[in-house]
């Protein structure tokens, strides 16, 4: 007993430690001209808005509804449903040959969108769940705003420091997601024991798969920003849901839902990715672009 809870500890630990080096890794290697460069395309940006926050929240309550999901594992679902701009899009944009620009726009709009988003949305959508919107809010702007901030204001300024702590600020990212989701799986292990008997993966499997379709279906003409907003709407900010998840909800199947889809994006986007930037697959994007 112990041990389980030193190891939800260390889960919890590892979370902000996730998020606040994803971010801040985020703007150690960005400038605010390259964010705002892909922005101007209105349409663009409306249509990544439409895919984050309008469908697929809508997808992730279907599900839920339709494969008849407990009511933890529903929370868990709809949490990664609300929550995006996941800081790993700019890594599958660059494994998929995508538009890196557009990639660094839509991550850190989504992630702002998200952290205003999430608090007041999340009490309407979970009815009979008491949800500390404030709470929500104040967190995500500690971790996630602030680190981005951060970054840039040094990225700016001292571009040197920037360009040699970027990666190692990256590494610690990198580590620090296998820590969550290797010591979520232990703290939890009856609770994720218990998952297999449920649909949660097959509801992970096909939310990320629909997402991927809603991106690419929206992203325009260009078969680059399609890659982009297909991996970018799949792509869920876990770390995110995570921080809300361990704040306001004690069963632990939120947690081990949220891990779960974790999982199962990382399995299916990256190979994905590489799909994508296969010179065959593009152009078979490009014909497919063409006839639409």
């Amino acid at each position: 007993m112990e041990w389980t809870r030193l190891l939800v500890s260390g889960a919890n630990a590892s979370v902000v430690v996730f998020v606040v080096s994803s971010t801040l890794a985020v703007g150690l290697r960005l400038t605010v001209g390259q964010i705002l460069t892909p922005l101007r395309n209105g349409r663009l940006v409306a249509a990544s808005l439409l895919a984050s926050f309008v469908l697929s929240p809508l997808l992730a309550i279907a599900l839920a509804s339709v494969l008849g999901l407990d009511e933890p594992l529903r929370v868990g679902l709809l949490l990664c449903g609300v929550a995006a701009g996941a800081p790993f899009v700019l890594k599958l944009a660059e494994l998929a040959r995508g538009h890196i620009p557009f990639s660094v726009g839509l991550v850190v709009v989504l992630m702002v969108v998200t952290v205003g988003y999430v608090p007041f949305v999340l009490p309407m959508l979970l009815a009979g769940v008491r949800v500390d919107s404030g709470a929500i809010a104040r967190s995500l702007i500690l971790l996630m705003l602030i680190p981005l901030a951060f970054g840039l204001g040094v990225r700016a300024r001292y571009g040197g420091i920037a360009a040699r702590l970027a990666p190692v600020v990256s590494a610690v990212s990198s580590i620090s997601m296998i820590c969550v989701v290797a010591l979520t799986t232990a703290g939890h292990f009856q609770s994720v024991l218990g998952v297999l008997g449920t649909y949660a993966i097959l509801a992970a499997v096909v939310f990320t798969g629909v997402c991927v379709g809603f991106g690419w279906v929206l992203g325009g003409p260009s078969v680059d920003t399609r890659t982009v907003l297909a991996l970018g709407t799949a792509q869920r900010n876990t770390a995110a849901a995570l921080v809300v998840a361990s704040q306001n909800f004690r069963d632990p199947n939120v947690i081990v839902m949220i891990t779960v889809v974790m999982i199962i994006a990382f399995a299916m986007l990256v190979p994905l990715s590489w799909f994508f930037a296969r010179p065959k697959a593009r152009t078979i994007g490009v014909r497919a672009t063409a006839g639409r």
